[in-house]
């Protein structure tokens, strides 16, 4: 009967989703493939980049990266890609768009299919097989086929099967692990199933390292791999926050290891490396247990212990040295001297910022970058001159690096507070911010100039500027309410060490760079505050305001690259990396470079600003100068060749509001666009004038130009009535209300009657209302107006 039924449909007519139901899903079941389990519609992979211009940004959607189907072996086992075209399209149309789906996923087959048939790419095929290939509905592959095709693509024996489909944790919340957090989860069940001890997983500042070692132990522990767990961070917080958020669902199994003691009783451990270590051979208590006590131990932040032998991690590590091994970090540490590379091996998966931002994960940024003129130009004090302390200065040029560590110019300090409250007032006096300085004595000293800069902010909470660094007890006791996103104060925290790495500040939008930073390790993890988005908060983007040319480092091949070791020993040296040499970038909380007693404090020298610059990170991962008038007009030639193809388009679309939905999604949103050149114009004035250079009109402008030329004549009494007052509605608010039936129901109109009442008695149909629209919209955007 089914049949008889389907042969009756002329599949032409048949939408792209009708295709799915009526012949791509049936096919796929009839394979035996579990709909509830194994069958995945409408998979989004990447949501689409976010673009930042100017004070604005929006989501490019065109860019998102959506799979009609996604097939899995278990959840979490993605093995194949299905591409649905509806039947105006050839079998194979959907090939090229599976392909790039197959290769976010790395799994080896892609289909296509338009309801006539499949399209089949393999890439595990043998020699002597046919890549691509056609065949027909009821042919498609049996589960057990594309997880062998799987496993042969991805190197998996038979006897480790069962570690690798393990399930992952779920929960009421339907939170689940992102595309590439799956493949980092399984790159290391992978690397584990074949019996790999150092495994290194490089993932991005923001993209949920801690979720991701969540979901691996998870994983391992629920298939009985390993029972016994070490998480090693090296910050109190990271234990903390670990404890109550990612790694909440292990329960009563987990504990924090204190009081120096670790209690057996427990199977999963959160320890900071100072508390199960330290230079004296009694503060080691990870010697207190066995040496095959613990079966998986994970580092967190890898990068930040040095791999020389007495580094607190490999210590440890070379303690127990039977256990699984894995190493996750946001920067693999990769100099002439050190690498973390040569310990833990190439990294089975890295997913890095440029990817996240690409993908529309991470928040992309622009970069203000503030030349002041004593750093740039240089200062040498005249002859004799004294600092504030009577001492005489040393007769020699300060530049840059000089600034705050050895010389303190209060003015400069002043210029900085200022330039960055002048940008807070202007848009959002409670904005997240952190200004990262030079130490601990910057760090006071800028606390002290952002509340004078910051006037009744400061006076009515005083903690609207903290400083949170490692020697004060107040500032940490609030570091908690500054990354919290419900917690308006501190909006500001100065610090120098402490915050820059492990704080999840997920809401901060500003990111204040006065300080001198040479270590590309140092200034991912910087940076790294800011990547996250929090949609609930608007926060979308964030700023770098960068006052010591710290942002240079972006130009730095290395900033977003490949991790290569880059440590060569010779024929005769030694394989490990010699210790570094300390080149006191990466000082501890609390030293600071130069003593107090030894810097220089001058208050009469004058600064001033001598250039700024405005950047924005694009999805290519280059520093590009671009104002969003710039970017819209990009966007809008690349959608409509010439003006001429937009007013064709434009006028064939018997709703605009089509168009308007295309432009959103290139990233192009009309609210932006009228804050640039004023709210009384709509999205066809805007349009022309931003991307074609044509004068624009105002709504109302247009509105009184069709009541001029009579244009109501041909409609009776109470059909003019109503067309005028929408003419009015236009004027006052825009396109969107012409397209909407619902105006009907709001005054003047519902004294005329209902909407039905409207359409049918004044209008004599749904057919001749809507034929009246249009007509209005083309009276509207006529040519004539546009001269």
């Amino acid at each position: 009967m089914v049949g008889h039924i389907l042969s009756e449909i002329d599949k032409k007519e048949l939408s792209e989703s009708d295709i799915c139901d009526l012949y791509i899903t049936p096919a796929i079941k009839d394979a035996g493939w579990n709909q509830l389990t194994q069958i995945r519609r409408e998979v989004t992979l990447t949501p689409g980049p976010i673009i930042v211009r100017g004070d604005m940004s929006s989501r490019n959607k065109k860019k998102k990266k959506f799979a009609d189907y996604v097939l899995y072996q278990e959840p979490g086992v993605p093995v194949a890609v299905v591409e649905a075209k509806d039947n105006t399209k050839t079998v194979s149309h959907g090939m090229q768009q599976a392909l790039g789906y197959t290769e976010i996923l790395d799994v080896p087959s892609a289909f296509s299919s338009n309801g006539d048939a499949f399209a089949s790419h393999n890439d595990a095929a043998e020699d002597s097989e046919e890549t691509e290939t056609q065949f027909a509905l009821e042919q498609f592959p049996h589960p057990d086929v594309l997880w062998e095709r799987y496993k042969k693509h991805r190197g998996i024996a038979d006897e480790s099967e069962e570690l690798i489909v393990q399930p992952y944790h779920t929960d009421s919340s339907g939170k689940e692990p992102r595309y590439y957090q799956v493949e980092a989860i399984n790159r290391v069940m992978q690397a584990i199933a074949k019996k790999q001890q150092r495994i290194l997983l490089v993932m991005a500042t923001g993209t949920g390292k801690t979720y991701t070692t969540f979901q691996i132990i998870w994983r391992l522990w629920k298939a009985k791999r390993v029972k016994r767990t070490l998480f090693l961070v090296d910050r109190n917080i990271l234990a903390d926050q670990t404890l109550v958020n990612d790694f909440k669902p292990f329960g009563s199994v987990m504990t924090k290891i204190k009081n120096r003691k670790i209690d057996p009783s427990y199977e999963i451990y959160l320890g900071l490396y100072q508390a199960i270590t330290g230079p004296d051979e009694e503060d080691k208590i990870f010697k207190n247990v066995s040496r095959d006590f613990f079966d998986l131990i994970i580092i967190d932040e890898c990068h930040r212990g040095s791999a020389a032998d007495d580094s607190a991690w490999r210590e440890i590590l070379e303690y127990f040295d039977g256990a699984i091994q894995l190493g996750m970090t946001a920067t693999p540490k990769e100099t002439k001297y050190v690498s973390n590379l040569t310990y833990f091996g190439d990294p089975v998966y890295s997913y890095s910022l440029k990817q996240g931002v690409a993908d529309g994960f991470l928040a992309p940024f622009k970069v203000v970058r503030i030349d002041i003129d004593k750093d740039v130009e240089g200062w040498t004090p005249p002859p004799g001159m004294k600092d504030d302390l009577g001492l005489e200065l040393e007769q020699r040029e300060y530049n840059q690096k000089d600034m705050d560590r050895i010389l303190v110019l209060n003015q400069r300090t002043r210029l900085v507070a200022n330039r960055v409250m002048r940008l807070l007032l202007a848009t959002d006096p409670f904005a997240k911010t952190i200004i990262f300085c030079d130490d601990i004595d910057h760090a006071e000293r800028m606390r002290v100039a952002i509340v004078n800069a910051s006037g009744d902010l400061a006076k009515k909470n005083p903690k609207y500027v903290m400083r949170i660094t490692g020697d004060s007890k107040e500032g940490k006791a609030e570091l908690d309410n500054f990354i919290d996103s419900e917690s308006t104060f501190p909006v500001i925290a100065t610090t120098s060490e402490l915050m820059s790495t492990g704080v999840d500040a997920r809401t901060c939008k500003l990111i204040v760079l006065d300080k001198n930073i040479n270590s590309m390790t140092s200034f991912k993890q910087i940076i790294g505050r800011g990547t996250r988005i929090e949609e609930a908060f608007n926060k979308y983007y964030f700023t770098i305001m960068d006052f010591k040319n710290a942002t240079k480092l972006f130009q730095d091949p290395e900033f977003d690259g490949d991790p290569v070791v880059i440590y060569e020993p010779g024929p005769d040296d030694d394989p490990e990396p010699p210790d570094p040499e300390d080149d006191g970038d990466d000082d501890d909380e609390g030293d600071d470079p130069v003593p107090k007693h030894l810097k220089r404090y001058v208050s009469k020298v004058s600064v001033n600003i001598v250039r700024e610059l405005h950047r924005y990170y694009d999805t290519d991962g280059e520093l590009i100068t671009e104002s969003y008038k710039d970017f819209t007009k990009k966007q809008v030639t690349s959608e409509f060749t010439s003006l001429d193809d937009f007013l064709n388009k434009w006028n064939k679309s018997t709703k605009k509001q089509v168009i308007i939905d295309l432009l959103y999604e290139n990233g192009v949103i009309i609210e932006n666009l009228q804050e640039i050149v004023g709210k009384d114009y709509d999205a066809f004035d805007l349009i022309r004038h931003i991307a074609y250079d044509q004068p624009p009109l105002t709504r109302k402008e247009r509105a009184d130009n069709v009541k001029k030329r009579n244009y109501f004549t041909k409609y009776g009494d109470q059909a003019r009535s109503v067309l005028t007052a929408l003419l009015d509605k236009y004027a006052d608010e825009g396109l969107p209300t012409l397209e909407n039936a619902k105006v009907l129901k709001l005054k003047p109109f519902s004294d005329i009657g209902t909407p039905i009442e409207i359409i049918n008695n004044v209008f004599g149909g749904k057919d001749n209302y809507d034929e009246a629209i249009v007509e209005l919209e083309r009276a509207l955007f006529s040519l004539e107006q546009s001269a």
